[in-house]
């Protein structure tokens, strides 16, 4: 068995296939994120850049990673300081970093603007993430002020500026082991926490306690610290009845009831990298009719979009496929009426379905939960049609969808949503039904990496009889 790869190295290496791409003469700058104020004089809890920590590893604010063409690394940092260690934390310090992350140097950063000028000089390019840091690019232009300012002395001003993001965005995209294994492990964490609000949920109702989102919410949040998770990837959706219609609902306080369904999007943030489910299930416990068929249906979307999902596929395929299903079942429950919309062809071409299904199927998934990633194929990025887009009737320039590969994670999550004004029978309304799975692209098809937490309508109520 081959022995893991240390952190560091892993780190090590990203950085040198980085540098790699930088072109003679190139050098990157990679910052942090800043720390922000909530209000007065609190913060937010600080959460590191995920381009800055994918190089780095390091998660402490007011850090910078400046990188070479030839992989020589020199990383800024907060100073040691005992006395604010005390109110903030332990600090690893210049000294200490190179030998605790595999950088070449290190050095405070407040000597940044001193020491960025000399590293800019008689550099090609220069390479930083374009429109992701606030005032980033006025700050480079006044570093390489001071450089153009030495230039009577024979000193090489860059002379292009380039976006860092265009070559870690595709380095992001394929997982390696170490990630891989990271997200498996917070898939699980999810997974155990969407099982344990759905029981919890069902235990209250049987015991006729009253029952409110944020409840649910805190089910969450128990079981995602419980297992060591840092925090929620994303603000987590918990939507009882009507508000499962509201794609972005926040936990609030309105009440779970009985015979309603309560759809639940949440996943942790383990390490870094973001887990994202969702499932929908009846909030006593048992589906009526018409929630176990619009159920049956998203669950068949999901299924028709997972067989989709395989190397050598299109990523645009598997929302193709649940779109397919999800439209003939509108048609087949009386959804949407054939006399109005025509066959299931003129469904799908002229986009009817929209009325109840109006997001994408899936995105990539990574150190963001929206993770960074072309979804254009880049050897056919040239390549473009137009078309006129049916509802909004603007020209859209298609371009061909990416090719999956190997190590590419993305979720799985057709719905649908059906208001009281979409004209559907009156015995469909106020449902919403999402099904979300997170997915790693494998050399046969794809690994479903969060289904400790079941799908089947079966098994969801045998589990909250549990």
């Amino acid at each position: 068995m081959t022995p893991p790869i240390p952190h560091q190295t892993l780190y090590a290496q990203r950085r040198a296939r980085l540098a790699a791409q930088l072109g003679d003469g190139g050098i990157a700058i990679i910052p942090t994120a800043p720390e922000r104020i909530r209000n007065r004089d609190s913060e937010y809890l600080f959460r590191f850049d995920s381009y800055f920590y994918y190089l780095t590893g390091f998660t402490e604010p007011r850090a910078w990673l400046v990188l070479t063409a030839d992989g020589h690394s020199t990383l800024f940092c907060q100073p040691k300081d005992l006395e604010r260690e005390i109110w903030d934390g332990y600090r690893l310090g210049p000294e200490a970093a190179p030998a605790a992350l595999g950088v070449d140097e290190a050095y405070p950063v407040d000597e940044l603007d001193t020491r960025l000028p000399p590293l800019l000089e008689n550099r090609s390019s220069v390479w930083y993430p374009f429109a992701t840091h606030a005032g980033l690019e006025t700050r480079i232009e006044g570093w390489l002020q001071k450089v153009r300012a030495r230039v009577r002395y024979g000193v090489l001003c860059p002379q292009a500026l380039r976006d860092a993001c265009a070559l870690l965005d595709e380095m992001r995209l394929i997982k390696d082991a170490h990630e891989l294994d990271v997200m498996r492990r917070a898939a699980r964490i999810s997974a155990h926490a969407h099982v344990r609000a759905m029981q919890r949920c069902a235990a209250m109702i049987r015991a006729g306690e009253d029952v409110r989102e944020y409840h649910l919410d805190a089910e969450l949040l128990h079981e995602f610290r419980r297992h060591g998770s840092q925090y929620p990837a994303y603000g987590s959706i918990v939507a009882a009845g009507a508000n499962a219609c509201v794609l972005h609902y926040r936990a609030d306080n309105a009440p779970v009831r009985a015979g309603e369904l309560v759809l639940i999007d949440a996943g942790c943030e383990l390490d870094g990298y973001a887990s994202d489910i969702t499932r929908t299930f009846p909030a006593n416990g048992r589906f009526t009719g018409p929630q176990r068929d619009l159920y049956e249906l998203v669950r068949a979307a999901q299924q028709a979009a997972i067989d989709a999902t395989r190397p050598g596929a299109r990523f645009v395929d598997a929302h193709d496929a649940a779109v397919k299903v999800l439209a003939q079942g509108m048609l087949d429950l009386g959804l949407l009426d054939r006399n109005d919309v025509g066959h299931l062809d003129d469904v799908i071409e002229q986009r009817h379905y929209f009325r109840f299904y109006m997001h994408r199927t899936g995105h990539w998934l990574g150190l963001d939960v929206h993770d960074v990633g072309s979804y254009v194929e880049p050897s056919e990025v040239g390549q473009t049609s137009e078309r006129r887009d049916s509802l909004s009737g603007e020209i859209i320039r298609d371009r061909p969808s990416r090719i999956l590969r190997p190590g590419m994670v993305l979720t799985i999550e057709p719905g649908l949503y059906v208001s009281p004004s979409s004209g559907a029978p009156a015995h469909f309304w106020n449902l919403g039904i999402r099904i979300e799975d997170d997915a790693v692209v494998t050399d046969t098809g794809c690994e479903l990496i969060t289904r400790d937490v079941p799908v089947e309508p079966d098994a969801i109520e045998a589990l909250m009889r549990g």
